[in-house]
């Protein structure tokens, strides 16, 4: 039971370390920041 629980322990850190690395290569997925310019027109009354 001890090597059942302890293969599965390493199992699981092994899989979030390599979560972490492909999440560190892929996690900046951002969108490039383009400049939008959009006129407003403004009434004075």
């Amino acid at each position: 039971m001890r090597k059942f629980l302890f293969r599965l322990l390493a199992v699981i850190i092994l899989l979030g370390i390599l979560g972490f690395i492909g999440f560190a290569y892929v996690g900046d997925l951002s969108p490039e920041r383009v400049e939008h310019s959009v006129p407003v027109p403004i009434d004075d009354k």
